[in-house]
């Protein structure tokens, strides 16, 4: 009821105290635009070629994939984890699991030399320029 009034009065139950926990707890994300499950990249255009540079810490080579399918570049990574401890009556059993992925448009560019290298958390993918040939003009007979 009291939220409605424009004084800033408080109310003084419980649930008050998680409602100003959540405000002030995220109030700070407020201007994060990325979905945790988006990595971060880098794009550099080397003039006949573009580096895409993605981060990907935490990943083996082996939990990356890329695939090429109608004009999109899909870069996706897998990690599962599990951890398991016993000592007399503690257990200890952990579980992770988590992915990303993305995708790139990659029109204009010759997708059969597409390289990736994989090195310190950092995929590199190397994507050539298609060559633009020059339009020639051309008659055109008048019936």
């Amino acid at each position: 009821m009291f939220e409605l009034i424009p004084f800033g009065r408080k109310r003084n139950d419980i649930f008050s105290i998680f409602d100003d926990f959540d405000k002030n707890m995220f109030d700070e994300f407020k201007g994060f635009s990325q979905p945790a499950s988006v990595f971060r990249t880098d794009f550099i255009d080397n003039g006949d070629s573009y580096v895409l540079e993605a981060e990907l810490p935490g990943f083996d080579k082996k939990d990356i994939s890329l695939e090429l399918k109608d004009g999109c570049l899909t870069v996706s990574a897998k990690k599962e984890e599990a951890a398991e401890d016993k000592k007399d009556n503690y257990i200890r059993r952990e579980r992770r699991y988590g992915s990303v992925r993305r995708c790139f448009d990659v029109s204009g560019i010759n997708e059969d030399a597409i390289k990736a290298d994989y090195k310190d958390g950092v995929l590199m993918i190397t994507l050539p320029k298609l060559e633009e040939k020059p339009k020639l003009g051309k008659n055109i007979e008048i019936n």
